[in-house]
């Protein structure tokens, strides 16, 4: 196997390289499973590989996620052959073949009818043809196929593409990105993934074809958008932008690229310190949404002074509002959407540096999100002007020590950390009702400030007390 870097440095001819040439160069380990199901599909007189994705992570050297089977074999003829099959898809030619737990999709070779949705053929035709089934993929990188005995099958120079770093359609761009829409937004998230650059006339045809994203459902949106936030490459949402591509689902991006700060703690525009904030952060799919939407409000509350100076006041607010309403309607799931929500609502709230401080902060914020919050806070800072990150780094590493010892210390910071409940309050003789939860909010107030005084018996005391004075 080679990575990225090896087709590089070692095949660099200037030359296209020829199938043949591919075969004794290229030797990719397939697994025992999938060389059984290809031998099997072979020993019946019938032509079978492994294809598409599969085929290109295993020459980069990296772990196929799923290893799919293309065969001239009809998917009745593919069951016949194998004792244990499910109908995946008969009528676009795809039967998972189970290998004890494990399924392998293996599909007929199939040219592709008319498109009529910008997204699904109305019909397929099964082929004899390998070259025909794969001239209906979308790039060249995907359309190799591979097995032992013919060795690479790579008629659209998708290796000489891994060697440049391209992601480049199979044959006409504008005709792939027509049939199926998605691809557009698919190439830059493979540009992401790979650290690849788009071919120009891919590029071209996704300027021209963008609008064509209209008739793509959210959920398919959402799942490529996602898988680009939490690549290697995030800043990739860049080709999004330039193409054309986020002003079809994500219009609130572009107007924070078209945002300028003329602000201390700035030098980017608001994009493009998004983009740059989105690069500081781990590839976790919470906080890379955070960082996308932290100040998607900014442009909606943009102010300048008499001196020059903008200013974005009350941004967060008006950014958790607006992550809300992109997240809807990129139909994430409601706990995605709470977590995102929570944390760009909270991303430039700095409490003061003391214990109580903090643990009131944990406290506004959450257990589950505070670490998550100080790391949002981080990659902001990173991600402005270098002039004013020392002192903010200082103050943020004064609540992360003080966060540290509260955790240390088992310090009481939220309800459930109370050392009573509402049923002590109850056996007590406080009864049940809205001041139940009232009393208890105000013994957490008083152990924010004192921790040492969650012990049951003071609670229940100070508990008693606040209910005979407040009568509540």
């Amino acid at each position: 196997m080679y990575a990225a870097e090896d087709l590089r440095r070692n095949w660099f001819t200037g030359e296209k390289h020829t199938k043949k040439t591919y075969s004794v160069m290229i030797q990719i380990q397939i697994p025992e499973k999938v060389n059984m199901i290809i031998q099997t599909l072979t020993a019946a007189g019938y032509e079978a590989y492994a294809v598409g994705g599969c085929v290109r992570d295993a020459v980069l050297g990296r772990e196929p996620a799923d290893w799919d089977i293309t065969t001239s074999a009809s998917p009745y003829e593919v069951k016949a052959l194998f004792s244990r099959t499910i109908d995946t898809g008969l009528q676009h030619g795809t039967v998972t073949v189970m290998l004890g737990k494990e399924g392998f999709e293996v599909t007929t070779y199939r040219v592709d009818g008319e498109y009529e949705d910008c997204r699904h053929p109305k019909e397929v035709q099964f082929t004899k043809s390998l070259l025909e089934d794969l001239k209906r993929r979308d790039f060249t990188i995907n359309a190799m196929a591979y097995n032992e005995e013919s060795g690479l099958v790579d008629e659209f120079d998708g290796i000489g593409d891994l060697r440049r770093g391209m992601i480049r359609c199979v044959g006409n761009a504008e005709e792939r990105f027509t049939e199926d829409a998605l691809r557009m937004l698919r190439a830059v998230r493979f540009s992401a993934q790979l650290g690849f650059k788009l071919e120009a006339n891919t590029r071209t045809a996704i300027r021209k074809l963008c609008g064509n994203l209209r008739k793509v459902s959210a959920e398919r949106i959402q799942v490529e958008l996602t898988k680009l936030l939490v690549s290697p490459h995030p800043e990739k949402i860049v080709d999004a932008w330039e193409t054309g591509m986020t002003k079809i689902f994500l219009p609130e991006f572009d107007a924070c690229m078209e945002c300028e700060q003329h602000n201390p703690h700035h030098i980017y525009s608001v994009g493009e310190h998004t983009v740059r904030a989105i690069q500081q952060i781990e590839a976790d799919k919470i906080l890379r949404l955070v960082m996308l939407l932290h100040d998607i409000g900014k442009p909606s509350v943009k102010t300048t002074d008499e001196a020059g100076i903008d200013h974005f006041y009350g941004h967060p607010a008006v950014s958790e509002e607006l992550a809300g309403m992109v997240l809807r309607r990129l139909k994430f799931d409601n706990e995605t959407i709470r977590q995102v929500k929570k944390l760009v609502c909270y991303h430039d709230y700095h409490p003061s540096r003391t214990p109580a401080g903090v643990r009131r902060a944990a406290n506004k914020i959450g257990e589950e999100l505070f670490s998550m919050y100080l790391k949002v806070q981080r990659a902001d800072v990173l991600a402005q002007s270098p002039d004013t990150q020392a002192e903010k780094f200082a103050a943020l590493a004064e609540v992360e020590q003080l966060y540290e010892k509260i955790l240390e210390e088992n310090d009481c910071f939220t309800l459930k950390q109370l050392a009573v409940t509402g049923r002590d309050l109850m056996q007590a003789g406080i009864p049940a009702g809205p001041g139940l939860g009232e009393i208890l909010n105000h013994l957490l107030e008083t152990v924010l400030e004192a921790p040492g005084r969650n012990e049951k018996e003071w609670l229940l005391r100070e508990a008693i007390e606040f209910y005979q004075k407040n009568a509540v």
